[in-house]
């Protein structure tokens, strides 16, 4: 839990938007139409957002730099 903290905290510092559908998505369980309408965007941009902010989480928990 704390790893998963800390990349979140970095994730909302460094990609916002990326950090917001994550909120969204995951801790507010909402569909990927909802989140969009919410975030004033398309839902293929929240699928896509959905799916970089799920490989990146990934890679900070797995202690690997996201950005290379």
């Amino acid at each position: 839990m704390i790893a998963l903290d800390a990349a979140l905290s970095e994730l909302e510092t460094d990609h916002p938007d990326l950090y917001r559908v994550v909120m969204l998505r995951y801790f507010a369980g909402l569909s990927v139409e909802d989140a969009a309408a919410m975030l004033d965007t398309s839902a293929n941009t929240i699928k896509r957002r959905w799916a970089v902010a799920r490989l990146w989480l990934l890679d900070r928990m797995e202690g690997r730099d996201a950005s290379s």
